[in-house]
């Protein structure tokens, strides 16, 4: 399955003026419905979380990943991941698991995000 990328910064920017946010212990997920059949999603990790690139860019793949393998449950939303705290290796199950949990809560809260726009 191919990821859909947001790639252009009024895409970001749309996104994170709607404020739909969810929180959990890693990671914060923006959302906000793109009335298209499938999820787009952009990436941030912050410096400010991880000093070193090889750290950034390790969250980013695993991020990655998990969205291309994970993220079926809720369809039709731009979707921005953005690390909240660093993570490494040893963290990577539960970080999938609250990424989960996350989109769950995307799913389940998912009308109501629909009907407000």
């Amino acid at each position: 399955m191919q990821l859909q990328k947001l790639t252009k910064t009024d895409e970001f920017s749309s996104v994170f003026s709607f404020k739909k946010r969810f929180y959990g212990a890693w990671l914060i997920i923006n959302v906000m419905p793109n009335h298209q059949p499938q999820n787009r999603y952009g990436l941030v990790v912050p410096k400010r979380v991880a000093k070193r690139a090889v750290d950034r860019n390790y969250m980013k793949r695993v991020l990655r990943e998990l969205a291309r393998l994970d993220l079926k449950h809720a369809q039709g939303f731009d979707v921005i991941l953005q690390v909240k705290t660093t993570f490494k290796p040893v963290d990577f199950l539960k970080v999938k698991q609250e990424l989960m949990q996350l989109m769950q809560r995307v799913q389940k809260r998912g009308t109501q995000v629909h009907t407000t726009s």
